[in-house]
């Protein structure tokens, strides 16, 4: 093969690794713009149900998250982040995958990290986010239970779900 020929194939490698979830590390100090900027671009592609002021009021709430909260941070080979995950307890309290990384298998890599953790998981989705709820759905989780308000009172209502792992005996 010329030299053009592996350099074409280089390409193509590097393309179909791009995305593709390499590592999955906790967040530090210094990820915080990183993921600020990843829930900015997964909120604008998926959330435009939500208003601006509200949207300014969340994204000052998450800074604060972000800088507190340990993270799980999804990365490609190349070290490029591609999405989050916040993880308390059995609860997804957050999973965001930047826009451009969507539908790529990034969001599934960090619930089946999330899953290998845990026997049950549960979450709160946007219910207008149907995107998300087809995401979580997919994924095994299943509504429980529905609130009116995003549970800081602003208008958009959550559906509560849950995920139960494989039943051990019996089944």
């Amino acid at each position: 093969m010329d030299g053009t020929g592996l350099a074409r194939r280089a390409r193509r490698r590097e393309r179909s690794e791009k995305g593709i979830v390499h590592t999955i590390r906790p967040t530090g100090p210094a990820d915080g713009d990183t993921l600020v900027e990843i829930w900015r671009s997964s909120v604008h592609a998926t959330h435009d149900f939500v208003s601006k002021q509200d949207l300014a009021e969340i994204e000052a709430e998450v800074r604060e998250i972000v800088a507190l909260e340990p993270l799980w941070l999804a990365l490609d080979a190349a070290g490029e982040p591609l999405g989050f995950l916040g993880l308390s307890t059995n609860a997804v309290d957050a999973l965001f995958v930047a826009a451009e990384h969507r539908g790529t298998g990034v969001g599934r890599a960090l619930i089946d990290f999330a899953k290998s953790r845990h026997s049950w998981l549960i979450t709160i989705v946007n219910e207008q986010n149907e995107q998300a709820l087809g995401f979580y759905e997919h994924a095994g989780f299943r509504p429980e239970g529905r609130s009116a308000d995003d549970g800081h009172g602003r208008p958009y209502p959550v559906l509560h779900m849950r995920w139960i792992g494989a039943q051990r005996g019996g089944g």
